[in-house]
């Protein structure tokens, strides 16, 4: 029986009656381009296979009931509309719970109720996005619930205000807009600021992706994730002394080299460096996957990771042990963590034929060291939010 089928099923067991809709939001993984999308930058996912599929049904009343069969243990959690208020969400519904309150705050008609029931085959806090693929599933299944005319990016910021405002979490747009508008065969190039965005296949036979998981979960909101936003604030404060910008991503590197030293606290002038290159290193590494340069995207990855690791420190241990193993590893060609960071995945550039062996090597070197079996899966670029 397929996860839709067993999800209904359930739904029907527990709420009394089958969905109105199912609707289906994939995670993602970055490429390169991590810490940028709250700094006016750009970045470089792509939607994956695996993700979070909701059941809805719209109610008559003014409740609201939200389970999911991942924690089938905490019950059902009930709640009403006129509830929800920013900050007071408890537990995993309070994701759910965010996309209502952004939707009825942003003004979008939703004066009933609604049962909600999910499933995911995201693992949580692997660096994933599992967050953004319960929201964007939870708005694509309210939209289609109550007729709402909304475009893929407006479901994206809708779920990303959910997220910041609500629950929270001060990311920035690109998880929620990879989940909502990811193509098949392609990586997303967004531009965070303007939200213009194009797709770069991602499909050679040669190379792929792998994703390995380092089996260390993250909480990002409980993490120094609103600290390095905090941080980059303040060294844009600083950087406007001395060159006008509306965002540190719109510097050059050379800008930076001229101008960086505006920037007084050395702390925040690390994190400051870290959004200017990661920037420009995204772009490159559009420009090199356009030109067939799968060697130079990788050298652009490792340079990713070592910036993150030592500027932005939002790396681990653990990650940094996951990518030195990728690194001493024959075809691969690069690999970086991926995601938010304090824990998670990293996402391996590899030829195809070396696949086996770079498992081979990375799970038993990682085994060896650390004492923890990674997961590994490979990251083939898939479609985004839709009703299944």
């Amino acid at each position: 029986m397929q996860q839709k089928d067993i999800l209904i099923e359930k739904f029907k067991e527990l709420f009394g009656a089958a969905p109105d809709c199912v609707a289906f939001a994939p995670g993602r993984v970055n490429l390169i381009g991590e810490h940028t999308d709250y700094n006016g930058g750009h970045v470089f996912p792509c939607a994956l296979p695996q993700g979070t599929l909701c059941a809805a049904r719209a109610r008559s009343d003014r409740t609201l009931r939200f389970f999911s069969l991942n924690v089938p243990r905490f019950g059902v959690a009930r709640t009403m509309l006129d509830a929800l208020v920013p900050g007071c969400g408890k537990g995993w519904q309070k994701y759910a719970e965010g996309v209502v309150w952004a939707f009825r705050v942003s003004g979008l008609a939703m004066e009933r109720g609604a049962d909600l029931m999910f499933f995911s085959d995201l693992p949580a806090g692997a660096g994933l996005s599992s967050s953004a693929a319960l929201e964007v599933s939870a708005g694509l299944a309210l939209k289609t619930l109550f007729g709402l005319g909304l475009t893929g990016p407006e479901l994206a910021l809708l779920c990303q205000k959910a997220e910041n405002s609500y629950v929270g979490m001060n990311c920035g747009v690109m998880d929620q807009f990879t989940s909502a508008m990811g193509r098949e065969g392609c990586a997303l190039f967004l531009d965070t600021a303007s939200l213009e965005y194009e797709y770069a296949p991602f499909d050679r036979p040669d190379v792929g992706l792998v994703i390995v998981n380092s089996r260390v979960k993250h909480s990002l909101a409980a993490s120094a994730y609103n600290e390095r936003r905090r941080q980059c604030e303040q060294a844009l404060a600083d950087i406007r002394s001395a060159f006008e910008t509306d965002a540190l991503c719109r510097l050059t590197p050379e800008q930076w080299e001229r101008y960086g030293g505006a920037v007084r606290d050395p702390v925040c002038r690390k994190r400051a460096k870290h959004a200017v290159y990661e920037n420009a290193r995204t772009a490159a590494a559009l420009r090199a996957l356009k030109a067939g340069d799968a060697a130079a995207f990788g050298r652009l990855m490792n340079e990713s990771h070592v910036s993150l690791r030592d500027d932005y420190e939002v790396s681990c241990p653990e990650l940094d042990l996951l990518a030195e193993l990728a690194w001493d590893t024959p075809g691969v060609l690069g690999a970086r963590m991926t995601g938010g960071g304090f824990g998670g995945s990293m996402v391996a550039l590899v030829e195809t034929a070396a696949r086996e062996d770079f498992i081979r090597r990375v799970g038993e070197g990682y085994k060896e060291r650390t004492g923890l079996e990674a997961g590994f899966c490979s990251a083939v670029p898939a479609g985004g939010a839709r009703l299944v």
